[in-house]
């Protein structure tokens, strides 16, 4: 089943999405969220998506603003796709390859669950940056709570899959990156999730012998195609990301797992970094980024100006003095 979750009439709603377009409110439920959270898995969502079709049906999807699928417990976002690392490592601090310890085990960082956007939001201009980027990925949706997972055992708490722009300020990025802690604002003000959470029974025909989707992934920037990969070039499957993000600690229901920029084009910074140059060029106030995966939909959003920052003094260098 395909689930969204939009505005119409001034009401939130949590509905079945058809293939028509025809939405189906889940009955008594305002929110999404609130039915994964509640942490019943696949088969809790599956019935609320069948009592939905026993009863009339709402507006069409055309007739009303999606919003994000869920909103989500937390944000983990992998790096799992090897030609994004060596182009973007570029990019970001002029190293070239794949680092060895990249293939030791997938990586990840947290991103913020309190920036995430819509289907057809604008994405303001993170303050202070003039190079932004998108980044085209998948996100799993965990749907049941698990600890020390296994990746056999990680494949029932994934509830489904949405579409992910990872939006990045790449100036910010490679300024902050130097003090060893990673991506901070660089990464801060907006993702955005949509159209529809699919559920995973609904991707098994895309699913290959070793586990990975394979889906078709196409990044476009006011209309021009610039970018196009597979899901299953990814080095490691949703359900080995599972199973490292539940290592000695918990994955919950509502928590994202994001695929990390898939390759060729998945993002401005790696044709950067493989280009010697900025072509094409940072994304600017009325840009519009198209990104769509097979099976799960294409979210489009447009670029708008931001906020000035906020202006802070450097750290001060303060004297070693001690009590």
């Amino acid at each position: 089943m395909r689930f969204a979750t939009y505005a119409h009439n001034h009401r939130t709603r949590a509905a079945v999405v058809e293939e028509d377009g025809t939405l189906f409110p889940l009955p008594g439920v305002t929110s999404l969220t609130e039915v994964i959270r509640a942490g019943g898995g696949l088969a809790a969502l599956l019935d609320a998506g069948a009592a939905a079709l026993d009863v009339p049906p709402g507006p069409h999807v055309s007739q009303v603003r999606l919003l994000p699928p869920l909103q989500p417990s937390s944000v983990r976002d992998f790096v799992t796709f090897e030609e994004h690392v060596e182009g973007v490592r570029r990019a970001v601090d002029g190293a070239g390859g794949v680092p060895d310890q990249w293939y030791a085990a997938p990586t990840f960082y947290f991103t913020n669950p309190h920036a995430v956007h819509g289907p057809g939001d604008a994405i303001p201009m993170p303050p202070g940056s003039t190079a932004l980027d998108y980044e085209l990925e998948v996100a799993a949706v965990i749907g049941r709570e698990g600890r020390d997972l296994t990746p056999e055992q990680a494949r029932d708490h994934i509830v489904g899959y949405t579409v992910l722009n990872d939006w990045s300020a790449r100036d910010l990025q490679s300024v902050e990156m130097k003090v060893g802690l990673g991506p901070c604002k660089g990464k801060d003000t907006a993702n955005t999730l949509g159209p529809y959470l699919v559920t995973a029974d609904e991707l098994a025909p895309y699913r290959d012998g070793e586990g990975f989707l394979r889906l078709a992934l196409t990044a476009e920037v006011n209309g021009q195609v610039v970018g196009k990969d597979l899901l299953s070039n990814m080095s490691w499957t949703f359900e080995e990301m599972a199973a490292y993000a539940s290592r000695g600690t918990r994955v919950v229901p509502g928590d994202v797992l994001g695929s990390g920029t898939c390759g060729n084009g998945g993002c401005l910074a790696e044709l950067w970094g493989l280009r010697g140059e900025r072509t094409p060029p940072p994304l600017k106030p009325g840009d519009t980024v198209t990104l769509t995966v097979e099976g799960l939909g294409t979210l489009s959003n447009t670029v708008v100006p931001g906020a000035d920052p906020i202006t802070l003094p450097t750290g001060r260098r303060r004297s070693r003095e001690r009590p």
